[in-house]
């Protein structure tokens, strides 16, 4: 209840938020709704709604040094993580369909869809935690978030700019490469079995995040 009150008067967030859904928008406006490209909004939505708005919400907590109370609250490390991820997991899914009703995005077999949606949510939550606690203010995720906006919202772009094999190699690891290549296949047919690979690569990095999440907060709640 505090997280939604608070994000009702945080125009920040509210104007990031808004972003996916204006790009999605534009998309559609320009007819790159086919093929990959239907897919960047979507990640985008991860990536900004996801990451972001998290990242911005436990810096604030920080900033506010409210922080301190939750971590001298019997609550546990899971209960902390799970009530401030909330919010964060509901807005991003509201947005992604905002962003997917926008950009006329024909959603394949919803099932897979979804599993592959809830992967990459857990992981960009995941993310957006470790940039808050990193932070010392809101407005320092915005900065230091710059390079996972680059890395995992928009590293598909600059694919068709880069020569080098190795680089290339890495990128088509990346969660954003891994769900669009879900997606993509999904949409050309693709059963279970053909997408399993990547949905165990993503699994892998929802797994890491997690565990570095874990371990970095428990370093930093000691002052």
């Amino acid at each position: 209840m505090k997280d939604w009150k608070d994000l009702q008067r945080n125009s920040y967030i509210i104007f990031t938020l808004a972003i996916p859904l204006v790009f999605a928008a534009w998309l559609s406006r320009m007819g790159e709704g086919d093929g990959i490209f239907s897919t960047y909004p979507i990640n985008l939505a991860l990536v900004i709604a996801g990451a972001f708005i998290q990242a911005a919400m436990v810096a604030e907590e920080k900033e506010k040094n409210t922080l301190r109370g939750l971590l001298l609250s019997p609550a546990s490390t899971v209960e902390i993580f799970v009530g401030k991820s909330a919010l964060s997991a509901v807005m991003t899914i509201v947005v992604i369909i905002g962003s997917i009703f926008l950009s006329d995005f024909k959603v394949p077999s919803p099932l897979l869809f979804a599993v592959s949606v809830l992967l990459g949510l857990v992981f960009y939550i995941a993310i957006g935690t470790i940039l808050g606690l990193i932070s010392r203010t809101v407005m320092e995720t915005s900065i230091i978030g710059m390079p996972v906006l680059v890395v995992f919202g928009m590293s598909s772009m600059f694919k068709s700019m880069v020569e080098n094999k190795t680089i290339l190699k890495i990128i088509d690891y990346l969660p954003n490469e891994q769900l669009n290549t879900i997606w993509v296949g999904l949409s050309n047919g693709e059963s279970f079995s053909g997408i399993i690979g990547n949905i165990l690569i993503l699994l892998v990095w929802a797994a890491i995040s997690i565990v570095t999440t874990v371990v970095i907060f428990r370093k930093r709640r000691i002052d």
